[in-house]
This record gives C-alpha cells, structure tokens and sequence, in this order.
C-alpha cells in the first residue's frame, strides 16, 4: 500500500506538472498577443536598415537624407514609447515569471550591445562597424533563440538560428551590404512570425 508520503509526493508532483503545463499554456496565448511587438519592432528595424542600404545605393540629396535623419530617431522612440505602454498595460492585468524572464533577456541584450561598443571604444579607439554590425546581429540573434526556447516555439527558435547565419554571411561583405542582410533577417525573424502569432491570438 502507498503510504500518505508517497501520495502527497505524487500529488505534488501532479500539481506541478498541471501548474507548469497552465504556464505555458498562458504564455502561447500572450506570445500570440505580444506578437505585435515582433510586428512593431521588426517593421521599424526593416524600415531603418533599408533606407541606409537604400541611400546609400541612391543618388543624395539633402532631402533624402533628411528624411532618413528623422525617422531613424522617430521610428525608435515611437517603438519604445509604444512598447513601454503596451508591457504596462499587460502587466497590469498578470505578470507571469516567463513574462519577466523574457524582461531580462532583452533588457540584457540592450546592455550588452552598450558595452561591446564600450568595450571596442577602449580597446581599438574607434567604432568600426563593420564589425560592431555582425556581433549585434549575434546577440540579437541569441535573444531570439532563448525566447522561443522560454517560450516553446519553433517559429522564434527558427527565426534566431536565421538571423545569426545571416550574422555570419553579412561578416564577409561590407557595411551597405550588412545592412541590407539585416534588414532580410528583421523580416524573417520578425515581421513574419509576428504576424502569424498575431493572426493566431484568436484562434484558441
């Protein structure tokens, strides 16, 4: 006969897995509203990166350039502006630890991103960006990977792995080329899971 340890034991542990099992089940279905931000951030990161290519490739003029000026700095703070309002409304309703763990993946990513300039500053003296481009791109590429790892979606995962090989291509051509190749790497680790999750928010 069981004794009462061993069934508390295995009640535990069927609660746990239930309780785990309700986790991810409340994460996929705000993964599938927060697609929006994969929707937001990938069209802005889209949007920037092709126009520099763009410029680049085109004739200039003081118009153009001016244009390009404004939106690399509108688009962001709109996108920030945006996803500081949207978390906090989200936040108000439930906050899970998934939600906060995938806080500190991005959060730890815009911090690593300050010190490798940081660090190349002070190591070589200057920027060069050539190289400071594909070493984004990988950590970029890392928090994509460890999201849809958090979240269990082989879409994000799929995305991540993409963006990081295009990392390593764009590290063999020079930076109006890189650009080019990160913008085709918001699109397919971005905007287009983004819209499928979003398209999807409904559907259970």
């Amino acid at each position: 006969m069981e004794t009462d340890e061993s069934k508390t034991a295995s009640f535990d542990e069927n609660q746990s897995l239930h309780l785990i099992r309700q986790m991810i089940e409340v994460s996929h279905k705000r993964i599938r509203n927060d697609g929006i931000l994969f929707i937001v951030w990938g069209w802005i990161s889209l949007t920037t990166y092709l126009l520099d290519y763009l410029t680049g490739v085109m004739v200039h003029t003081f118009q153009v350039d001016l244009i390009k000026r404004w939106l690399a700095v509108i688009l962001p703070v709109l996108g920030i502006i945006f996803t500081i309002v949207y978390i906090y409304r989200r936040s108000r309703k439930a906050t899970t630890y998934i939600s906060i763990s995938l806080r500190y993946v991005w959060a730890s990513l815009f911090i690593g991103m300050v010190l490798i300039n940081l660090i190349q500053f002070n190591v070589l003296h200057k920027i060069i960006f050539e190289l400071q481009h594909p070493i984004f791109m990988v950590l970029i590429a890392f928090a994509i990977v460890v999201t849809g790892g958090i979240l269990r979606y082989k879409m994000i995962i799929a995305g991540g792995i993409i963006f990081g090989l295009l990392a390593l291509v764009s590290s063999y051509f020079p930076l109006r080329q890189q650009l080019l190749l990160e913008a085709i790497a918001w699109l397919i680790a971005f905007i287009i899971p983004g819209h499928i999750l979003y398209a999807k928010r409904n559907s259970r």
